[in-house]
């Protein structure tokens, strides 16, 4: 699998507000930082700089249980690589 381990049971789908990626993830949280646009916050700032916050621009659309997972990794994976399965 491509988007959680083999094996995973329930995932939750989510799409970024920001970038429009949609993307499994084995935590299930309503909102969380997306792995494509989002950055880390880089905590050595100066005494002058604001406090960095990391914007959580990724939202739950679903859980996903069962079967279903593979199925929506696997659909997932073929439509970043363009249909290219060869390497699944």
């Amino acid at each position: 699998m491509y988007y959680v381990p083999d094996g995973t049971e329930v995932c939750g789908f989510y799409e970024c507000e920001d970038c429009d990626s949609r993307f499994l993830n084995i935590r299930i949280v309503p909102r969380m930082v997306c792995p494509y646009c989002g950055k880390a916050v880089d905590m050595e700032i100066g005494p002058d700089d604001e406090t960095p916050v990391e914007r959580e621009a990724a939202k739950l659309l679903q859980t996903v249980e069962g079967e279903d997972v593979e199925k929506y990794d696997t659909l997932l994976s073929l439509a970043v690589t363009g249909g290219d399965y060869s390497w699944i």
